[in-house]
């Protein structure tokens, strides 16, 4: 079947496609499944022994040490449970350098002498596994020969029963590292981080008067994603390889009339909405939101707060729930940055917040935070971090394809700068003259309809295109790409912040035992820092070309690329942050950056040679199909004695002239070799190879836009983004 049928073929089968029935029993209860698969507080209050429970409960809910001695207990009613469950499996999930979950499945039944067996789950097994390590990016922490890898127990994050029609499995996240205890993984970090933001976070709310219960990190992800059906996925070699369209000539109607943002659901994503939330439900992870998002064929969900390593957990496991329940429905999710050029692409906003049980939510501002002194100290923090380590931070989301969408009118710049909103400006306004006095007031709305209430109004608004916001009670990181695991982000924020609260405590234990009073040593560092710091704060447009002239006067930094952040990972400054709070040794930080520019390359070499292959073999002759038409009707008519227009045909040669000269340059451009040293190979690839593949798609989209529809061989934006 030749490309062109392929492709009309698809929308026929688009076209007939039958949605499958929801699973979702509209008499259910969502309360009655939530939870249901997970190895909860609530089942473990059932199962297990009274002192091992409260054992388990101080490692979960205050970061007791975890005693060994309870794991026989734990892991017992774990494999009863499971079993229980319909689990024939259990698997030690870990979260390596890849952006993605792995697992290996051990069957509970173990053989016995008599040809029978018996299922078993013991404390040893549960706490500790060795997976081959010797196949997982590593950036130099091992030898490819080196194969012994761990992985150890996070009771802190609760085990689960996934279900699959062939067979469930018994899931139990766990961190992963090298036989050295170096870090292999994403989840090993983000514990560490949580550990020392947590500790000097403490040491402030003692300061307060406090005696405080376990700080923890929140983290409140709004994961983006498209869902294109799988007929025209499968019709394209660059979304089934690369996640995102290399070709496609803009559509005649995009996202302009932003008719689709807050539209109504389309019934069959909403069928698939349903059924993923059920699955959701089950696992306990608390999807809250869902809603159209800005591009046509995008959509939004959003969990509630979490702390911060249960809700990475959580959404490495919501995308693979959502790519396994979109198949069932006859679409593929996209969750790649921008897998459509002209239309918005797809993040992951990091919701982040810090608390604990006895103090609440430490971002939490009140009616008037100017009163609020130990708000104002946390949000100082946030404040002196994001401005140190602005380029820590941009790091923390740089990747190949958070390039297509960072800096464009769609999502933060790459600047990364913080809003405060009027209310909290203008608080720290008045402490940098010396002393907050008051703070503007939350206001009402009159709509003028005598039957609508009165509606409050927030005291400052809000900007979409701050990369760090302050939204009321949290602060809302807009950088992160769709594809990425929170971990990371999550981890530079706690590891700023530790040093941020720090520098605070401190200070202020300094000045307290100095003789000073509290309230002038808070003051003083308050003033201190937004004088120090406070060029970080704006407020303005941030997708505007004057606030990126007025940043470099702020002494801001602008890496527009993953190629310019991510030497930010191994800075002198950075390996000492991270250094010192535990977080990462120096060779776990050069692993990073090593791995970082590995993955550029290889994701950007993976779309060049699809650039190649698809311009060649589908493209190419396509178009030279339809001049051949062109040329031939030309002659049929100059041999029928009729005069023959030309111009289409002319056109036409145009186009097809750049499409090869671009073909053979891209050839040339990847046939360079490289210096060893990876940056080096990465300024390359980005300065030659990516402006290559754009002259390719130029010139391929103008011929979309001329080549008989009957014979143009891709699934067309029109198509894609519009037939659900």
């Amino acid at each position: 079947m030749s490309g062109n049928n392929v492709r009309l073929q698809a929308i026929k089968d688009v076209e007939a496609y039958v949605p499958p029935a929801v699973s979702f029993d509209p008499g259910e209860e969502p309360g009655e499944i939530f939870g249901e698969n997970v190895f909860s507080l609530t089942v473990m209050a059932k199962r297990l022994p009274k002192t091992v429970y409260k054992s388990v409960l101080a490692t979960i809910e205050h970061s007791a040490p975890l005693d060994p001695v309870v794991a026989d207990a734990v892991a017992s009613a774990m494999k009863d449970w499971a079993l229980e469950k319909g689990a024939t499996h259990y698997a030690h999930v870990f979260y390596p350098l890849t952006g993605l979950t792995a697992e290996k499945h051990d069957s509970f039944l173990d053989p016995v002498g008599d040809g029978t067996a018996f299922a078993s789950f013991s404390g040893k097994t549960l706490i500790q596994g060795e997976p081959d390590a010797s196949s997982f990016p590593n950036g130099g922490l091992r030898n490819t020969f080196e194969a012994r890898g761990y992985t150890g127990w996070d009771v802190m994050s609760p085990a689960y029963v996934l279900e699959n029609p062939n067979g469930n499995t018994l899931c139990i996240p766990t961190v992963f590292v090298s036989m050295t205890g170096e870090a292999l993984d994403h989840k090993t970090p983000l514990l560490r981080s949580q550990q020392s933001m947590a500790e000097h976070a403490e040491r402030i709310l003692k300061l307060f008067g406090h005696t405080p219960d376990r700080v923890v990190s929140f983290c409140g992800p709004e994961q983006e994603y498209f869902l294109v059906d799988s007929h025209f996925f499968l019709s394209r070699p660059d979304l089934l390889n690369a996640g995102r369209t290399l070709f496609g000539a803009k559509p005649p109607k995009g996202q302009e009339f932003d008719d689709h943002y807050f539209g109504a659901i389309p019934e069959r994503v909403l069928g698939f909405m349903m059924d993923t939330e059920r699955e959701l439900f089950k696992l306990g992870i608390p999807a809250k939101t869902r809603h159209n998002e800005v591009a046509p064929g995008q959509f939004e969900i959003a969990p509630m707060f979490e702390r911060a390593n249960v809700a990475s957990d959580h959404q490495q496991l919501l995308m693979t729930t959502f790519k396994t329940i979109a198949k069932k429905h006859g679409m593929e999710c996209l969750f790649h940055e921008k897998p459509f050029e002209g239309v918005n692409g797809s993040g992951k906003h990091v919701n982040f917040s810090l608390g604990n049980s006895t103090e609440g939510n430490l971002l939490l501002p009140g009616d008037t935070p100017h009163d609020n002194a130990q708000f104002l100290v946390f949000c100082a923090a946030v404040i002196r971090s994001v401005h140190k380590y602005g380029g820590l931070l941009r790091a923390s989301v740089a990747s190949a394809s958070n390039d297509h969408r960072l800096g464009a009118n769609e999502a933060p710049p790459a600047i990364i700068s913080i809003f405060l909103g009027e209310q909290l400006a203008d608080v720290f306004d008045q402490i940098a003259k010396g002393g907050a006095t008051r703070s503007k007031e939350k206001g009402s709305m009159l709509i003028g309809v005598d039957t609508l209430p009165v509606l409050p109004t927030d005291p400052g608004d809000r900007n979409r295109t701050s990369p760090f916001a302050f939204t009321g009670n949290r602060f809302e990181f807009r950088a992160p790409g769709s594809m990425q695991t929170v971990a990371g982000p999550m981890v530079t924020i706690n590891t700023i912040m530790a040093e941020a609260l720090d520098y605070i405590a401190t200070n202020l234990e300094a000045a307290v035992a100095a003789g000073t009073d509290f309230d002038v040593a808070v003051q003083d560092i308050l003033a201190e820092i937004i004088a120090n710091h406070g060029a970080v704060v704006f407020n303005g447009n941030g997708y505007s070309e004057d606030w990126q002239i007025e940043a470099e006067a702020r002494g801001l930094k602008n890496l527009r690329t993953t190629v310019d952040a991510l030497p930010e990972l191994i800075a002198p400054e950075a390996i000492e942050l991270f250094s010192k709070y535990g977080v990462f040794n120096e060779r776990e930080m050069h692993s990073r950056y090593e791995i970082g520019l590995e993955h550029y390359l290889l994701t950007v070499q993976v779309e060049a040679n699809l650039t190649g292959e698809m311009g060649t073999t589908i493209v190419l002759p396509a178009a030279v199909r339809y001049q051949t038409e062109l040329a031939q009707n030309v002659a049929a008519l100059k041999a029928a004695g009729v005069e023959a227009d030309l111009s289409a045909l002319e056109a036409i040669s145009v186009p097809i002239t750049d499409l090869k000269a671009a073909l053979t340059k891209l050839t040339e451009v990847t046939s360079v070799d490289h210096d060893e040293d990876p940056l080096v190979q990465a300024t390359y690839v980005r300065d030659n190879v990516l402006p290559a593949m754009a002259e390719i798609r130029a010139a391929a989209d103008i011929l979309e836009n001329m080549v008989a529809d009957d014979l143009w061989p891709l699934p067309t934006y029109q198509e894609m983004l519009y037939i659900l």
